[in-house]
């Protein structure tokens, strides 16, 4: 059936009794989805579940706790080296095309895959729509923290509703399976990046699938984090004395970052490791890359350094 061809006289507009909602439906309608459509996704089975144990992780003391927890992954990834290599032989077309496209490096993007799910070797076990839509019936909107959740939860139904509209696929049957945070797929691309989804050879991309993933995350990093040069391995010192240094100077230092004195999105202040380190200039700018797809020092910090060793053992 052509979801954008269905009709229905109940659906005619956007009145929903629960606010945020309302919102979801105007800003769907301002670009151009259907209203009848949008009706059906909101009204479907899917909006009167509930995901009680992604809502629980997503509570600020569960939120501290995966913080500390990145160091711990970074380190247990190491071991996963030779994996990454015999991955990057394996993929070495679709590595090749992508760094020619989008002038990403093979390793960076084998070492996020990695970080992110091993490699596809973890599997989801939520649905993206009801983690948002829980966050979003279920949420107290007196705290900033919960409003700012509320406001991404809301963004993420947008995309996710506006996707499955555009790829014609009925309410009832567009599913993401996603981790407890509502990321899909190999490379875990939260709904708002959808856009960047690309297809290795066929019409529609599927993040599910390995050679898709490889390319959708090369596409992310230039268009979305302005990966434009591939990095110059030997001008990167050796990464795993700079993340030790690293986690000593976190573990002393309080409100630390790797690469930033300031966030250009809260205006936050921090003591910025590498800021005062010439020595560290170059690497500084491909960690800010890095910490566009995910704003974690530690996260950004253990990609480079499972992509630097991989990169010595090609």
């Amino acid at each position: 059936m052509n979801v954008a061809m269905s009709s229905d006289k109940q659906y005619q507009n956007c009145r929903f009794k629960f606010e945020p909602y309302l919102e979801v439906c105007q800003r769907l309608v301002k670009r151009k989805v259907s209203i009848w459509y949008v009706n059906k996704f909101l009204l479907s089975f899917k909006s009167t579940q509930r995901d009680w144990k992604s809502f629980k992780l997503f509570q600020p003391q569960k939120i501290v706790f995966h913080a500390a927890n990145e160091k711990r992954a970074n380190n247990a990834l190491v071991k996963y080296i030779p994996e990454i290599v015999r991955h990057l032989k394996r993929y070495s077309k679709v590595y090749q095309l992508v760094e020619k496209k989008y002038q990403v490096n093979r390793e960076i993007i084998a070492a996020i895959l990695m970080k992110e799910t091993r490699l596809g070797k973890i599997k989801p076990s939520h649905d993206a729509f009801i983690v948002f839509n829980t966050m979003v019936r279920e949420l107290n909107p007196e705290t900033k923290r919960s409003q700012r959740l509320i406001k991404m939860a809301k963004s993420n139904l947008v995309s996710i509703i506006q996707y499955c509209y555009e790829k014609k696929r009925h309410p009832n049957r567009c599913f993401f399976p996603s981790s407890y945070a509502g990321a899909v797929g190999i490379p875990q691309f939260m709904p708002q990046n959808f856009k960047y989804i690309e297809s290795y050879r066929r019409s529609i991309g599927n993040l599910s699938n390995m050679n898709d993933a490889i390319v959708s995350v090369g596409r992310f990093l230039q268009q979305n984090a302005r990966f434009g040069l591939l990095i110059n391995w030997s001008k990167i010192p050796t990464m795993s004395k700079v993340e030790n240094d690293w986690y000593d100077y976190d573990f002393k230092t309080k409100k630390a970052s790797f690469a930033y004195a300031k966030s250009s999105l809260t205006g936050k202040q921090y003591q910025c490791f590498s800021c005062e380190q010439p020595k560290l200039k170059y690497l500084r700018e491909y960690i800010k890359k890095i910490m566009i797809y995910n704003h974690s020092s530690n996260y950004a910090v253990g990609v480079m350094r499972l992509a630097y060793e991989a990169w010595k053992q090609r």
